[in-house]
């Protein structure tokens, strides 16, 4: 079985098709495949569908739930539930079992794709820490890539799922800030300078993706609108959160001001100067 849950639910038992239609339905199968091989407690599937007062009928409900889940399954695994064919509802039982006091999807990590990206970006950061810019990119590339849209985009999220999305799109924006620097470190600001326009302003007081587009537009030979900028995003800190840029931009905007060599691209894709890497203290 192979779920997707970076962007619209989908998922597939031997190829065909299980996506359930029903709202709660496609949160349990959501919840239960953001735990593989491991069970999910009754108690914390009725919080993500109730809340933390859930009804009294919650426990027969959830059961239903579950049944018409394993329907599901059971009509892509090799027959539905009432056709005289036991092999689909055998596995079906087989995939969606009941553990100790609660359910579990018989599937490894690598068959849901919030997984996969995790594992592509740690390796992505991994290289890019040990200075393989070229791997990093490569690799935090693949990660992203496997990203459709929002996570759960279409799924009504209770409390746990609700932060389960929150993280994945946090490691979404740390692995898209770390493939930039990469690029960047490999000489590819021209390339880049239409994606980091369009991130800042998707995340107007970001200030990781202003420091990369100052950059990007500095070495492109654009002084004037890496110091624009600089000035746009601290009126928005100054008037919306009432704080001055961080430090460290501080000092990429007197960079750019003063011309400093140490701005300028790196030679062959090499590292650039520390002072100015977008990742130093």
């Amino acid at each position: 079985m192979k779920i997707r849950i970076l962007g619209p639910l989908h998922a597939e038992a031997d190829g065909a098709p299980v996506v359930p239609s029903a709202a709660k339905t496609r949160q349990i199968l959501a919840l239960l495949a953001l735990h593989p091989g491991r069970p999910v407690p009754v108690a914390a599937l009725k919080e993500e569908l109730w809340g933390p007062l859930p009804p009294y009928s919650a426990h027969s409900t959830l059961q239903t739930y579950i049944l018409r889940l394993r329907r599901a399954l059971a009509g892509a695994l090799g027959g539905p539930y009432g056709t005289g064919d036991a092999a689909g509802p055998a596995r079906a039982r087989e995939l969606l079992a009941t553990g100790h006091d609660g359910y579990l999807l018989r599937i490894a990590e690598e068959d849901v794709d919030a997984f996969a990206f995790r594992r592509a970006a740690q390796a992505g950061h991994t290289a890019f820490t040990e200075g393989d810019s070229a791997r990093a990119a490569r690799l935090l590339s693949e990660a992203l890539a496997l990203w459709r849209g929002p996570a759960l985009v279409d799924v009504r999220a209770g409390a746990a799922l609700r932060i389960h999305a929150a993280r994945l799109e946090e490691s979404r924006l740390l692995a898209t800030e770390r493939r930039v620097d990469a690029e960047l470190r490999l000489g590819l600001h021209g390339e880049l300078l239409a994606e980091l326009v369009e991130l800042t302003r998707l995340h107007p007081t970001d200030e990781r993706f202003h420091a990369q587009a100052m950059v990007a537009f500095y070495r492109a030979g654009r002084q004037s609108e890496a110091l624009g900028l600089y000035r746009g995003l601290r009126h928005r800190l100054v008037a919306e959160l009432g704080l001055e840029p961080a430090p460290q931009l501080q000092r990429l905007h007197q960079a750019v001001l003063s011309v400093d060599p140490r701005l300028d691209a790196p030679a062959h894709g090499g590292r650039p100067t520390p002072t100015f890497d977008l990742y130093a203290a």
